[in-house]
């Protein structure tokens, strides 16, 4: 009885004081998190691994739901800004995977219902779809695609929510989140690439779609029904009219001095922050150009009005802008890796193609090897998390075992293996193309594509390093207010992977094949320098590696309090 009395004493001063009472006590969260209704939330009651069950459901259909990509690495910053400035992480989710619902519900429609989808063929003739047709087909898909725009942003970034920075002990959790939520993507892929599409080719693509949206449905519900013991983080406004305020506000004191001692530079009192349970950030000594928007002038010294955030910010809102500016490089490097990872659905698939894809009785679609992809990671997220973590953090202390920055790098090194043996297995089947004279031969060599398991396998665990150290990271590192928005850029990595390799291949094939000459990848790849493409994107990987460990010594993590 005493402990009940206890806790309601601490509830009762909690909203008598606010989030700052809220720190002193080791009964409530410490990072300002809040219930659906608004009020400080209990450790014991909410958050942890038990709200995170509902929100790994969610993404796993999503990720079930369709294999169509299209726009939807650009989206996510439509639902990232609405969910730190408006709406908050767990209503943007409810109401884009709503409109996600939908959009799977007009795709079965459409594939389903005999008006609303194209004639059968008969023969070798297919009639075209109606403009109607056509119009609900794209309709569908671009559902799809504005409800993964706000469900990519802010499921990983609301699942990271429901533990306590400020509590060590599920800080340690948070990090082991980030990997099994990775799990549960891959879980879903390996689903929709397997399950799902048999049932679209061989059965129907309606009932495809149809148990796609059935399950997005329930994982609707099953989100819902977790809200109790969710912690909410609120909407602070929009950050990149934060942003601007610092740009404008430095620009305006172009001219004044910034002091040498930072305590003269303007911040709130105590503990108190301009957003409601955010925390406030130390002062770093670089970017001191944008110190010039704490600098509190003559006039505003004079008349005591601080109160306009266009002329003066706070050292916190400072500090925001320089830690986007710092950590830009580390994103940059990302898109490198990108590149590499839309190989495995092109090159990859190429080399595959050209191949002996005969294993036993049984004949392998090239494509169909990327699952090695897939099952190398959920070999690789367990083996990470429950082997190698508890290892390395008896050598180095750390919560995490690697830092975030390390783990990263890792990643980036072994994906620069990936392609070397991606090349190797190339140099292998050239050579045996040309002692068999196949090369003027455009048919597959007696080579079994078993050989490229191990750079599918490699890739797997590079992206067990890179890609959820960059969730971990984006999320860490960001300012409080703009986690949703930072984790969207992260995404946005992917799209300009994606880009990058479409210029190279552009480059590449306009200069090997100047002059009348077949080029590194013509038709016939017997006849050309695949393997030299592959050592091309090496070279390139092990750049960006060596840039990445520079912007790495040069990083200053961000310090809150």
């Amino acid at each position: 009885m005493g402990t009940q009395e206890d806790e309601r004493l601490e509830e009762r001063l909690l909203l008598e004081d606010g989030f700052p009472q809220n720190e002193r006590s080791g009964l409530y969260t410490g990072n300002g998190s809040v219930d659906i209704k608004g009020k400080p939330v209990l450790k014991s009651n909410t958050g942890n691994w038990r709200a995170c069950f509902f929100i790994l459901g969610n993404v796993s259909a999503a990720r079930n739901a369709s294999n169509w990509a299209g726009t939807c690495f650009l989206t996510p910053l439509i639902g990232a800004y609405l969910a730190d400035a408006y709406w908050g992480r767990y209503w943007t989710i409810v109401a884009f995977s709503i409109i996600y619902f939908m959009g799977m519900c007009v795709m079965t429609l459409s594939a389903t219902v005999p008006v609303l989808k194209p004639a059968e063929c008969v023969g070798s003739i297919c009639p075209s779809a109606t403009p109607a047709q056509y119009m609900l087909f794209y309709s569908g898909l671009y559902l799809i695609a504005l409800g993964t725009g706000g469900i990519k942003p802010c499921v990983s970034s609301f699942g990271a929510d429901q533990f306590d920075n400020t509590d060590p002990k599920e800080r340690e959790k948070k990090g082991s989140f980030f990997n099994w939520f990775y799990f549960s993507i891959d879980i879903g892929a390996l689903v929709s690439g397997s399950v799902i599409v048999w049932i679209q080719e061989n059965i129907g693509w309606g009932l495809g779609f149809g148990i796609s949206a059935l399950f997005m449905g329930i994982a609707v519900a099953n989100f819902f029904s977790g809200t109790p013991l969710y912690r909410f983080q609120n909407p602070g406004g929009s950050p990149l009219t934060r942003v601007c305020q610092v740009l404008v506000a430095s620009l305006l004191k172009w001219n004044l001095k910034v002091p040498t001692d930072s305590s003269l530079l303007y911040e709130t009192r105590d503990k108190i922050t301009v957003i409601e349970g955010r925390r406030k950030l130390d002062h770093t000594d670089d970017l001191t150009c944008l110190d010039k928007a704490a600098v509190i002038s003559d006039a505003e010294n004079k008349n005591g009005d601080f109160s306009d955030p266009w002329r003066l910010c706070t050292i916190t809102q400072v500090e925001e802008l320089k830690i986007l500016i710092r950590m830009f490089p580390i994103w940059a490097t990302g898109i490198v890796i990108c590149a590499v990872y839309a190989q495995m659905c092109t090159m990859f698939v190429e080399q595959g193609m050209m191949m002996d894809r005969t294993i036993g009785s049984f004949s392998i679609p090239a494509a169909s090897l990327s699952t090695i992809d897939v099952i190398s990671v959920m070999f690789w997220i367990p083996v990470y998390d429950r082997v190698l973590v508890p290892i390395v953090r008896k050598f180095t202390g750390r919560e995490k075992g690697f830092s975030m920055l390390q783990r990263m790098g890792i990643g980036l090194f072994i994906s620069v293996l990936s392609m070397v043996a991606a090349a190797l297995v190339e140099m292998k089947r050239l050579a045996l193309a040309k002692d068999l004279g196949l090369v003027d031969e455009d048919v597959p060599i007696p080579l079994s594509i078993s050989w490229q398991i191990p750079q599918y396998f490699l890739f797997g665990a590079a992206e067990v390093f890179t890609f959820i150290g960059q969730l971990e990271f984006f999320y860490d590192e960001s300012p409080d207010g703009m986690r949703s928005l930072c984790t969207a850029f992260s995404l946005l990595t992917t799209c300009l992977g994606n880009y990058l390799i479409s210029f190279i291949l552009s480059v590449v094939t306009s200069i090997t094949t100047a002059g009348g000459k077949a080029g590194w990848i013509p038709d016939n790849l017997n006849e050309g320098h695949l393997d030299y493409f592959f050592w091309l994107f090496a070279g390139l990987s092990f750049f960006n590696l060596v840039v990445y460990v520079f912007c790495t010594k040069m990083y200053i993590p961000k310090k809150a309090f």
